[in-house]
């Protein structure tokens, strides 16, 4: 693929994104599913990374990983093509005043090579399936054995390309969004604030392969594979005691096969060889 199209498949996304930077907050705020899923990945890292560390985040929207990993002791470098993500990361960081922990730069994740700050790192992090955005995710997981300090943690939230939820949508006649990973070959449509842009879907076994033999797995967890998607708006409020109960069935199933690929997505983790 030329340097054209490329450029072209990452401006469309970066328009949508910076589109949506000045509402991104308050549009999700309130959504009990979505801080499920934050403190979900958030307890994921917490596991593998040593106290005072240095994290790589990429797609960084807002800043609201940045600054909670920042307020647990650890410095970020906070990266996202979108100037409109990294402005209002910037206002947060002063308000919060967390400049001391948090630095940021404007670079696209398949041009790490041009990092000002190359690390290297003790984690490398991307949130809620800022890595569907690219149909060149190869590229990407080539840059991190660089960016890493031996012995260092990769954790990705991918979008696979199949979800349980998405499927059952067949029998409320969504057909094109209950297969719409299926036939993603050449990227699935989306849009925000009416700009189009497209995204593909990756299974585990894609980054295990890109990634080895320099990186070990260390944990695959299903995410909003027995709980709702933060899409089925209201599902958490409407049905708190249902709800409640899917939480603890994920949790006790969200690292066993098939649940731990089949979700809306899925965090996993790898650890960079010595």
């Amino acid at each position: 693929m030329d340097a054209i199209t490329i450029n072209t498949i990452e401006q469309q996304a970066e328009r949508a994104f910076s589109s949506q930077s000045v509402i991104f907050d308050e549009l999700y705020s309130g959504n009990t599913i979505v801080s499920y899923k934050r403190e979900r990945v958030r307890s994921h890292v917490l596991k593998y990374i040593a106290p005072g560390g240095s994290i790589l985040e990429l797609n960084s929207g807002t800043g609201d990983d940045a600054l909670f990993f920042a307020s647990q002791g650890h410095k970020v470098h906070a990266t996202d093509l979108s100037a409109g993500m990294q402005q209002e990361l910037v206002h947060k960081v002063k308000v919060c005043r967390m400049q001391g922990m948090i630095s940021n730069e404007l670079c696209s994740y398949t041009m790490l090579h041009q990092l000002q700050n190359k690390g290297p790192f003790n984690h490398i992090f991307s949130n809620f399936a800022g890595l569907n955005c690219t149909n060149e995710l190869d590229k990407v997981l080539a840059s991190f054995n660089d960016l890493l300090l031996p012995n260092g943690i990769v954790t990705l939230v991918i979008l696979p390309r199949f979800c349980l939820w998405e499927t059952l949508l067949v029998f409320k006649g969504k057909f094109k969004t209950a297969f719409r990973r299926f036939f993603s070959g050449n990227g699935s449509k989306a849009h925000i604030e009416g700009v189009h842009f497209k995204c593909w879907y990756y299974n585990p076994s894609y980054i295990k392969n890109h990634l080895k033999p320099e990186f070990d797995v260390l944990s695959v967890e299903g995410l909003c594979t027995i709980v709702p998607p933060s899409y089925i708006d209201g599902f958490a409020e409407k049905y708190s005691s249902l709800y409640n109960f899917l939480k603890r069935k994920e949790d006790r199933l969200k690292s066993k096969w098939p649940f731990n690929v089949i979700g809306d997505y899925y965090i996993i983790s790898l650890k960079k060889k010595a």
